[in-house]
């Protein structure tokens, strides 16, 4: 991000004698570099690298303090060569004297290469720009190009340099910490985007009856998990709905629950139905899964052109519920419910009919809804619980969007907090 340019100034001088030389550290090997942070506990001591044509001559005071009165230890370079070597983990602040001359390069080249250079080399490092007295734009352009400060050489004593470390270093390791922070703002905006792109869009033209859904994914801060849904409808006029729970709810399970949900819409488009689908699908799943043990649940539902019947397939999934006017809501037949999908190869899934008669309401969900607790104890919600609360729901008027949103509050609520697994609901009203 831009680093705020300081007013230019001279600053204040203080009366006081040239700096000897600092001792040369002796080589060491190389290791990996690094983030240099700075602990403000009585353990961490500040260190300073000067990068100076003439170390012997350096303005440097023979005593720097930290905030503490610990004394800051000074290690000095020629060249950039040996500021290479010189710059290990525990370096804090580079001090450049800005005359230095860049390897390979002429003096008709930029002023300021030695700087670029340094921050190449060290791009974690708070670095002081150090220049001649009254050269402040060349300060103050250091500071633009990312120097966190400038100083003037004949204007130096020990206090003022301890001071602008510590400074320095703070600033370096806020401009950091806001950095980083911004770029995690960025990609959870660029994730929130995908996922919003990947949810489904129900392909219903031409149909008459109404669609609404519920989604809650149990990762915090994510819009996707790893339950599905998708509606869609065939040129013959079929309507072809379904809900899917890939098991687990993080990032790879919400992945491959995209990519179930895309080849499911592809098949279906293309003719495939039942059995013949669901094994299709597993055969997706068995390529595209990280591990043997992950599996899906699958619901599908496909309704006729007249709307008055459907045909049922349910892989290890809870039957759907269906709600018709002077009947109380029930959950459909599941007893041919076949096994999950990625469980078991060659499984088959039977379908079967179901009759729906001229007005119904169909919901579709995953086991997020059911499995939610019921108040301080371990009991759970469940598929009975559930239609009793679906049947007052109903009873108090409630339908479409309302009736979901009021179902997965109250859920919630029954729970005493958020919900630990994904939540999925769908549902399909056809009135006579």
């Amino acid at each position: 991000m831009p680093v705020p340019i300081p007013r230019q100034r001279a600053i204040p001088a203080v009366e006081s004698g040239q700096a000897p030389a600092a001792p040369k550290d002796p080589p060491s090997k190389e290791a990996p570099r690094k983030e240099a942070t700075v602990d403000n506990n009585a353990t961490t001591q500040l260190s300073l690298l000067v990068i100076e044509d003439d170390p012997g001559g350096s303005t440097v005071v023979p005593e720097l303090l930290d905030s503490a009165g610990k004394p800051i230890r000074v290690r000095t370079a020629r060249n950039l060569t040996e500021a290479e070597r010189l710059l290990t983990d525990d370096v804090h602040c580079i001090l450049l004297d800005l005359a230095l001359p860049t390897p390979g390069r002429s003096d008709d080249d930029d002023e300021l290469a030695v700087l670029r250079h340094v921050l190449e080399l060290a791009p974690r490092h708070a670095v002081l720009a150090l220049t001649a007295s009254g050269d402040a734009e060349r300060g103050a352009e250091a500071v633009r190009v990312g120097a966190q400060d400038y100083l003037f050489r004949d204007e130096l004593d020990g206090r003022l340099l301890s001071r602008a470390i510590r400074y320095a270093v703070e600033r370096k390791r806020s401009d950091t910490a806001e950095r980083r922070l911004a770029e995690g703002r960025v990609r959870a905006q660029e994730n929130r985007r995908l996922e919003r792109g990947l949810l489904p869009t129900p392909l219903l033209e031409g149909s008459s009856l109404r669609f609404a859904a519920r989604y809650r994914p149990g990762r915090s801060r994510a819009l996707l998990g790893g339950d599905f849904y998708d509606v869609v409808r065939t040129p013959d006029g079929t309507v072809h709905a379904m809900i899917g729970d890939v098991c687990g709810h993080g990032p790879d399970e919400a992945a491959l629950g995209v990519e179930l949900r895309i080849a499911w819409r592809a098949l279906t488009l293309a003719g495939l139905c039942g059995d013949e689908l669901l094994g299709t699908l597993q055969e997706v799943l068995e390529h595209e899964r990280s591990d043997e043990e992950i599996f899906a649940t699958l619901c599908t539902v496909d309704i006729a052109p007249d709307g008055r019947r459907a045909g049922l397939c349910l892989a290890g999934h809870p039957s759907p519920l269906v709600a018709r006017p002077g009947w109380p809501a029930r959950l459909l037949p599941y007893d041919n419910n076949g096994p999950a999908l990625g469980l078991l190869p060659g499984a088959r899934w039977p379908r079967m009919q179901v009759e729906l008669g001229p007005e119904w309401s169909l919901m579709l969900y995953t086991d997020g809804l059911i499995e939610g607790r019921v108040g301080e104890g371990g009991e759970r919600l469940g598929q009975d619980g559930m239609v009793s609360m679906i049947r007052r729901q109903l009873s108090e008027g409630l339908r479409g969007e309302a009736l979901l949103r009021a179902a997965v509050n109250e859920v919630r609520s029954l729970n005493g907090g958020e919900l630990a697994d994904d939540v999925a609901v769908l549902l399909l009203d056809r009135e006579g």
